[in-house]
């Protein structure tokens, strides 16, 4: 009992130390993060015949050519096309005010109008009051030189920690296997083999499928002229995290946008077209490809983990809050395993009695 007893004070002190170090670990389980995306494409460029270091350089060469890209070009379009949508808005809300308000009003009797209003007000209230912290926020960066030059030192740093630690990565690894007590180490493994599987299914499988879908749908209503294609593709995408959410989002946003913009019924038939072609992609190809029949996490859990690491631990929490997810959830699959295998669940099956009560 006294082991337990100093391992549960040592888990305990860690989770104090990682608590009071906050602040100072974001480059570090970012640069984590990135390494272990990163690791199979550098075992897949070593299998080709490439030395460590050389495979770990081309990972990086494809980072960088990928980040450069995004900067050069969406980047500059999707900002100009938020500022665009935004100018919109006010066409629509008019739109609803002076055509569906009174034609709603004349069929059912109730009046819309209040209620738009009261939206508009709504979201001009939100607004200035989201736009009043980043306003204050960046204000207290521009009078803070050294806010300003940790932000900047904590970000120049993500990549060379990265890199390291990808170029390490197989080692440590090893390392830390061979440092477990030889009783546990099966049972360790097998449950880190599990969650990575999990990991991998989610980090790297669904954030493909995201990419993908989001190109596809910015691809195919950019090819039709809907106006804002590259920003509903990729708010799409973002959104396709929780399954058919990104398809709801994304075709509820770009028929309105259609209808607005075209006014006919053909070009809301293209919207429709182009967002079934995604789905039939994302279901015949991409999620048996890329997913496979790996388990990934649960919707709900996704959701509930990214806002509770927020709000507990921040920006550094959002890391560590879809890793933190996949091992809880392996660990109670775990219990619920050994439960169900236990006399406590079955104790007839278990050796107990079979007796029928009188």
């Amino acid at each position: 009992m006294r082991r337990e007893w100093w391992l549960l004070a040592v888990a305990v002190g860690l989770v104090w130390l990682l608590m009071q170090l906050e602040s100072m670990l974001m480059p570090f389980i970012a640069g984590m993060i990135i390494a272990y995306l990163g690791d199979p494409l550098a075992n897949r460029l070593q299998r080709w015949g490439l030395s460590r270091p050389m495979a770990v350089s081309g990972v990086f060469l494809v980072m960088i050519l990928v980040l450069g890209i995004s900067l050069l070009i969406l980047i500059p379009l999707t900002v100009q096309q938020t500022r665009q949508f935004g100018e919109v808005v006010p066409t629509i809300f008019a739109w609803f005010e002076t055509v569906l308000a009174p034609q709603l009003q004349a069929w059912t009797g109730y009046d819309l109008s209040a209620e738009l209003d009261n939206l508009q007000e709504t979201l001009a209230e939100h607004w200035q009051e989201a736009a009043g912290p980043a306003a204050e926020i960046l204000g207290r960066v521009g009078r803070s030189g050294r806010a300003f030059l940790t932000w900047i030192t904590y970000l120049s740093l993500v990549p060379v920690v990265a890199f390291y630690l990808l170029l390490d990565w197989e080692r440590l690894l090893h390392n830390i296997r061979s440092l477990l007590p030889r009783q546990w180490e099966p049972d360790v493994t097998r449950l880190a083999k599990r969650c990575d599987e999990v990991l991998s299914a989610f980090l790297r499988g669904q954030l493909l499928v995201m990419l993908c879908l989001g190109a596809i749908y910015a691809l195919g209503l950019t090819l039709m002229g809907v106006r804002f294609g590259l920003l509903i593709g990729l708010m799409a995408g973002l959104a396709s995290i929780v399954p058919f959410l990104g398809f709801i989002v994304g075709i509820s946003v770009a028929l309105v946008v259609a209808f607005f913009q075209f006014g006919s019924w053909l070009a809301l038939l293209g919207v429709v077209a182009v967002f079934s072609i995604g789905q039939a992609v994302e279901s015949t190809v991409l999620q048996p490809k890329l997913l496979g029949d790996k388990i990934g996490l649960h919707p709900v859990a996704v959701i509930f983990a990214v806002l509770a690491g927020g709000n507990l631990f921040g920006f550094t929490g959002v890391l560590l809050a879809l890793p933190a997810a996949a091992v809880i959830m392996v660990l109670l699959r775990e219990v619920k395993e050994r439960y169900k295998n236990s006399t406590l669940y079955d104790a007839a099956r278990n050796g107990g009695s079979d007796e029928e009560p009188p």
